[in-house]
């Protein structure tokens, strides 16, 4: 049985990209409230799998996350893709003319703008959650208040479904990571279907440093899928660069990582992992 740390609850979207990566896999899954506990948890008992959210095509990056992956001595092992679904849902004898409440995750609140524009009679009030917005209203029976979640949590719950599908964009999509300690990592992934990587590097402050890193990715065939710079904290100017690039050879992304180390400053690899 493998034990993975998400953010959230049972239901959340972490819960449902979890089960759907390690599909037919017994889990026994840690729910922790921040990102921060997901790591703790991995450094607590280095057989802990951590599992969080790292992009979304709509609210971007999580830029915490970030910061907390390249701190945490953790390495990446696999990656997900979850195409996000909201509900609207509520106690079983509440209906629309009832509700005048709803409580989500900020960032689901603002994936269903245009829904609750519609709907003005609604206070929209941000929690910590998704599905725990749908397990307190259902545990607290608070009549008159709605959540949004994915459809299967609300029931989950026992929840009603008044509206499925309410996300302003139907291409709403968040990529995972999948992390553990380094020690763990050969049980995790096959080294041998490796196809994409995880960077993150400094550059010296100096005129086309970053053009000369993607020069050399590009010549030796290995495509940059992703480039996130955050700045250094108490180091005015200078940013890490978060990269993810894929590949066909390992031989020739080994040696475009060879080649890259002297134009960068402390070059890290975080992760090679088979793409999803």
């Amino acid at each position: 049985m493998k034990r993975v740390a998400i953010q959230g609850v049972v239901g959340s979207f972490h819960d449902i990209a979890a089960h759907q990566h390690f599909e037919g896999e017994q889990l026994q899954v840690i729910c922790c409230s921040t990102f921060e506990q997901i790591f703790e948890n991995i450094k607590r008992d280095p057989t802990v799998i951590g599992f969080l959210a790292i992009e979304n095509t709509i609210a971007g990056s999580l830029l915490h996350n970030y910061e907390l992956l390249r701190s945490s001595g953790t390495t990446i092992v696999g990656e997900h893709r979850l195409h996000i679904q909201h509900a609207i849902c509520c106690l079983p004898d509440d209906d629309w003319s009832t509700i005048h409440e709803v409580q989500s995750h900020p960032v689901a609140l603002m994936q269903c703008r245009n829904f609750l524009a519609n709907h003005p009679e609604l206070k929209a009030v941000e929690g910590e959650d998704t599905a725990g917005s749908a397990e307190y209203i259902s545990r607290q029976q608070c009549h008159g208040w709605a959540a949004i979640c994915h459809a299967d949590a609300a029931r989950m719950y026992g929840m009603k479904v008044l509206e499925d599908h309410i996300e302003d964009n139907k291409h709403n999509f968040t990529r995972f990571l999948v992390v553990c300690n380094p020690h763990k990592a050969d049980l995790l992934r096959p080294l041998a279907k490796a196809n994409k990587s995880s960077l993150v590097f400094s550059l010296p402050h100096e005129e086309g440093s970053l053009s000369k890193v993607l020069t050399i990715l590009s010549f030796y065939g290995i495509n940059l899928t992703k480039i996130q710079s955050l700045p250094v904290i108490g180091h005015e100017w200078e940013y890490l660069f978060y990269v993810d690039v894929t590949f066909d050879s390992i031989t020739r992304y080994r040696q475009a990582i060879d080649a890259i180390i002297p134009l960068t400053k402390e070059l890290k690899i975080i992760g090679e992992y088979e793409q999803h």
